[in-house]
Order: C-alpha cells, then sequence, then structure tokens
C-alpha cells in the first residue's frame, strides 16, 4: 500500500471523499463561563412560593461552561446527518418537519443503507432552537458532542456512550442513568441551569435574580427589546406572542434581556430539558423555564419547577421542548493522576 509520511493512500481517498460529503464539517456549541464555584444555592419549589418539589438549587462548586443559546435546528440536524442516515433510536420526530409547531427540519431517504436518510433546515428555522425533542435525544446530542461529533451509525462511539451510558434505552424509567463522571459536555444537571439563569453573578454568594432576564420585575413580550427585560413566551391573551407562523424566536433575539452570565432564553421560547429527577414523581425529569406555548410569565421565576411527569416523562417529544448543553472542562491530567483529580470529578458528579 502506497503510503505519504504514514498515510496511506486508501486513507487519504477516504478523507477526500469524506470531506466532499461534508462529513468533517463540526458544529459549533457557543458558550458562555460560569464562575464564582462554590456559590450558596436558593430554595426553589413550592415552599419558595412556587410550582413542583422543594429543592435547593443553583449551587455549583465548579467552573463551568453552559450553553449561550438552547440548541438550535442547524446544530440538530448536522447531528442528524452524521449519524442518522439509518435512525436506529429515533432521533427524528417527523414533528420538527413543521414550520408552524415544528423546527423546519425536513427529512429525505428511507433510512436504509442503500437510501439513507438525509436532513435539511428551512432558512427561516435555521436558528431558532429545536424542539419535538427527548430527554434521550438530548443525552445521545452530547454523547456525540463528548466523543468529538464523530460520523457513524449509532453506536458506542457516537450516541451511546460518553457523556451517558445508553446502550439502546430509550423507556421511561431512567433513574439509573446519570452523567458520567469523566462528561465533558452533557445535558445541564438543574444546578447549572439555575445558576446561569439566576444567580447575580456576584462572588459565591446566594444573590438570584427572580427571572432569568436579570430582573426581578415580570419580563413583557416586546420585539423591540430596547430597554431589555423581555421574553418569548404565552401571555394568556389568546394570541401567542410574536413571530406568529413560526412561534419560537431566533436565538438571542432578545438581545438585551441575558442573564449575569451573559445567556439567552432561558426564560421563553422552549421549555427545556435538565438532569433533575424529581423524586416522588417516578422517572420525570426536569423541565425548566417556561415556552411560547401555554406558558404564562409566572413559570418564568426561579421558584417554578415543573412536576408534571405527563411533559416531564424522558421519552416526551413536545413542540414546545428544546434542551440547551453544559460544558465541563476536564480536570488537569496532573489531578487525574492523584486524589485531587477524584475528588474534583466527585465533586462534578455529585453537583448534578
Amino acid at each position: 500500500m502506497v503510503s505519504v509520511r504514514g498515510v496511506t493512500r486508501a486513507a487519504i481517498v477516504a478523507a477526500v471523499v469524506m470531506l466532499a460529503a461534508g462529513a468533517v464539517q463540526a458544529i459549533s456549541i457557543e458558550t458562555v463561563p460560569v464562575g464564582n464555584p462554590g456559590n450558596t444555592g436558593e430554595l426553589s419549589g413550592a415552599g419558595a412560593g412556587g410550582y413542583g418539589p422543594d429543592r435547593i438549587c443553583g449551587a455549583v462548586a465548579y467552573t463551568y461552561n453552559i450553553g449561550k443559546y438552547e440548541v438550535t435546528a442547524s446544530q440538530y440536524a448536522e447531528f442528524l446527518n452524521k449519524v442518522a442516515g439509518v435512525d436506529t433510536y429515533f432521533l427524528y420526530n417527523t414533528g420538527m418537519a413543521r414550520t408552524d409547531y415544528g423546527s423546519g427540519i425536513a427529512r429525505s431517504g428511507d433510512g436504509t443503507v442503500g437510501n439513507p436518510y438525509t436532513y435539511t433546515v428551512d432558512a427561516n428555522f435555521v436558528n431558532r432552537p429545536v424542539n419535538y425533542v427527548s430527554f434521550w435525544d438530548s443525552c445521545r446530542f452530547t454523547n456525540w458532542l463528548h466523543n468529538g461529533q464523530p460520523m457513524g451509525a449509532q453506536g458506542a462511539g457516537t450516541t451511546e456512550r460518553g457523556a451517558y451510558t445508553l446502550d439502546g434505552y430509550n423507556g421511561d424509567d431512567g433513574q439509573t442513568i446519570q452523567r458520567n463522571p469523566n462528561a465533558t459536555w452533557a445535558v445541564t444537571c438543574e444546578d447549572e441551569w439555575y445558576k446561569a439563569a439566576y444567580h447575580k453573578n456576584d462572588g459565591v454568594t446566594g444573590n438570584y435574580w427572580e427571572y432569568p432576564t436579570s430582573s426581578n420585575t415580570a419580563p413583557g413580550r416586546d420585539m423591540a427589546d430596547a430597554s431589555g427585560n423581555n421574553a418569548n413566551y404565552y401571555g394568556g391573551s389568546g394570541a401567542y406572542p410574536i413571530d406568529s407562523g413560526k412561534y419560537t424566536t431566533v436565538a438571542g433575539e432578545f438581545q438585551n434581556s441575558d442573564s449575569p452570565y451573559g445567556t439567552f432564553d432561558q426564560g421563553g421560547n422552549v421549555w427545556e430539558w435538565n438532569e433533575a429527577i424529581l423524586y416522588g414523581y417516578g422517572s420525570c425529569r426536569g423541565l425548566r423555564g417556561g415556552s411560547f406555548f401555554f406558558s404564562d410569565v409566572y413559570y418564568l421565576h426561579a421558584a417554578n419547577r415543573v412536576s408534571d411527569c405527563t411533559s416531564g416523562v424522558p421519552t416526551s417529544e413536545d413542540f414546545f421542548t428544546g434542551f440547551r448543553v453544559s460544558e465541563v472542562p476536564e480536570p488537569a491530567s496532573a489531578l487525574l493522576l492523584g486524589i485531587g483529580g477524584a475528588v474534583v470529578a466527585m465533586m462534578r458528579r455529585r453537583a448534578c
């Protein structure tokens, strides 16, 4: 076999073919840093005047990065094109193709090896959040990120192992599936989500805003957003708030309404999955932030934890549900060689 500096001609040809097919194209997830490790949490839930089971939320012992925006339709479509030519674990929901309540992701092909599925995004939805995703779809996406965004069949090296060990699981009783301690990308745990949304970013404190728009005043719904404190939620008036016909807004639409850490749309647009298991409610996973659909501003408040296991069952795929990701940098390799690394890994695991 002819080689060039140790690389075989066959490998070069394969790389060219993959490049032509777009196989090496990688998505970029824009993140913002969340510091102040060791901050104090606060009570959320019914006992705090909200909804859902009580829990102290927002205390995170480590520095991490979080998605500046919700995962978009274009990012998810690239994921599908890499791993869902044959969609073994049902990462695609046909509702995604809708251009009213969906996210404009169309599918063609028949899902066989000879005629694999391919996915395209309507131009109007490229930077809008993906929806119709289950909690397990979200986990598989982050496994793919953790594994370096590979192209290939859904399996251990692409979607089934990495941040989470899924191995084909797609059921409702997922309580034993938790973030692995070596995860570099993951679905946000509730504390990561809550801190990024509400903490005042004022040091190691327990100071929080009531809404994820850096305000204690309920957000408005002004698309101009000149003075800030606005979000995309249903106002109970009988009309959907903004952008009728598409319903969700593009990432960062409310440019003056970011959280203290610089995230957008943690209030409204789509509900966002988090890793929480709401004890007393079976295998219900957490949802936070409210949405454009029948979600009053009340649900954007820090006190509200979803405890409705109709929506929170991890297999649920709804048009008002999406997700956001966290990136937790690996501890320094030197630390991993000693006790310090083990402690850091344990702290990361327990905090979620």
